[in-house]
C-alpha cells in the first residue's frame, strides 16, 4: 500500500498524544517516512501531513516562479511559515501541539484523513461537516460515485 486512504478518529490522551492509524503508519514504512512534513492546509481547517518530498514538491513550485514576485512570496509564506517538522514516537503516536490546535480547533479528537501521498488532521465534527458538503455539492453537480 503506498497511498493514504480512508479515514479513522483517534482520541487525543492526557499527555497530548494521538495515535495515528495503523493504516497510514502502514504506509508511512512503506514510503520510508521517518519525518513528517506538516503544514496548515491552504483550503481547508486541517493539518496536512506527508514525507520531505511534499515539501520538496512546494519548493520546486516556488523556484519556478519569480522569486520576487508576490505570488512566489505568498507561497513561501504558506508553505515555510505555516509549517514544521513533526515525528511520531515510538508507539505511532503524534503530539498535538498548539500548531495543530489553534489551527484546526482540535479538542479531544482527531479525525485523520487520507489525501493520496499526504494525510490530514481534522476536528472531527469539522470533517463530517467539510465532507457531507463536498458529498452534496456533488451529487447537485450529477457526480455519482463507483
Amino acid at each position: 500500500m503506498n497511498r493514504f486512504l480512508s479515514h479513522a478518529t483517534n482520541r487525543i490522551d492526557s499527555k497530548g498524544r494521538v495515535s495515528v492509524p495503523s493504516m497510514f503508519r502502514s504506509v508511512l514504512v512503506a514510503m520510508d517516512i521517518r519525518e513528517l512534513y506538516c503544514f496548515q492546509d491552504f483550503v481547508f481547517p486541517a493539518i496536512s501531513a506527508g514525507g520531505p518530498e511534499l515539501l520538496d514538491r512546494f519548493e520546486r513550485q516556488i523556484s519556478g516562479e519569480d522569486l520576487f514576485s508576490s505570488q512566489a512570496s505568498q507561497m513561501s509564506l504558506l508553505v515555510h511559515g505555516g509549517g514544521v517538522f513533526m515525528k511520531l514516537d515510538q508507539e505511532g503516536r503524534l503530539m498535538v501541539t498548539d500548531f495543530i490546535r489553534d489551527f484546526t480547533g482540535i479538542d479531544t479528537e482527531v479525525t485523520f484523513v487520507g489525501r493520496a501521498d499526504h494525510f490530514q488532521l481534522w476536528a472531527p465534527h469539522v470533517f463530517a461537516e467539510t465532507q457531507a458538503a463536498a458529498r452534496e455539492e456533488c451529487r447537485l453537480r450529477g457526480l455519482r460515485s463507483g
